[in-house]
């Protein structure tokens, strides 16, 4: 088969799955409703990050999409059937690598916007300038797709969706920030605090925001690797 077609399959799993389909509705709905809950909260420190302050919530449903994409696969003898029609294991996980990001992407960057709106609206005055608030929406979007990669070659590694966010969600809600505080500036890249400099308006760390989208995508980059050897090496 060729990569389009894989891709094609992979999208049809996708999109029949509804727990998929939730966990790509929970990252707009969730980004924007805590977005617009720190915007009216805003102190005026940072009101680009008020406004994409539900950023930090609305990545746990796009984590949860990337390893249950890629942890349904080992459920049932689900891998061993997609594997018989598809024995380039290679290829296969790179078309599902694709159908994970694409439409965490697409959402990604519609969330970005629907919360540049509502913040907007919400601050009035105090809003982020056009600059900075369209800048925060397309890295807004790049950083959700690249956590939702980054859990989907993870859950490749562990084959288990559960231990997957086990790992990652306590990670990102408590212990990234108590390292943080901890670390002085090597916790400046880690992956969330990374992909998030994007959305701040000012940041005392030694990355900027597209350097700090880089340091994500590595992270990214060496979970899908480690992915992809695990499903090249392992048996079904």
């Amino acid at each position: 088969m060729s990569f389009s077609s894989v891709l094609h399959a992979e999208w049809i799993k996708i999109r029949t799955l509804r727990s998929l389909i939730g966990s790509l509705t929970a990252v707009l709905l969730a980004t924007a409703a805590f977005s617009a809950l720190a915007s009216v909260g805003d102190d005026g420190s940072d009101p680009l990050f008020s406004t994409f302050f539900g950023v930090s919530f609305g990545q746990i449903a796009a984590i949860a999409f990337g390893a249950t994409a890629v942890s349904s696969e080992f459920r049932g003898g689900a891998l061993r059937l997609t594997l018989a029609a598809v024995p380039d294991r290679l290829r296969w996980f790179a078309a599902k690598a694709a159908a994970v990001a694409l439409p965490v992407l697409a959402v990604g960057l519609v969330t970005g916007a629907v919360s540049l709106a509502v913040g907007r609206s919400v601050l009035g005055a105090g809003a982020p300038t056009w600059g900075e608030g369209l800048r925060a929406a397309v890295g807004c979007g790049f950083y959700l797709a690249l956590m939702a990669l980054f859990a989907a070659g993870l859950a490749a590694v562990l084959r288990s969706g559960v231990a997957t966010l086990s790992i990652l969600v306590p990670f990102l809600l408590t212990v990234s920030f108590v390292i943080g505080d901890l670390s002085g500036g090597v916790a400046d890249f880690l992956p969330d605090r990374a992909g998030q400099v994007v959305l701040h308006s000012d940041w005392d760390g030694t990355l900027g925001p597209w350097t700090g989208l880089a340091v994500t995508a590595l992270w990214t980059a060496g979970a899908l690797v480690a992915g992809a050897w695990s499903v090249r090496r392992r048996d079904v």
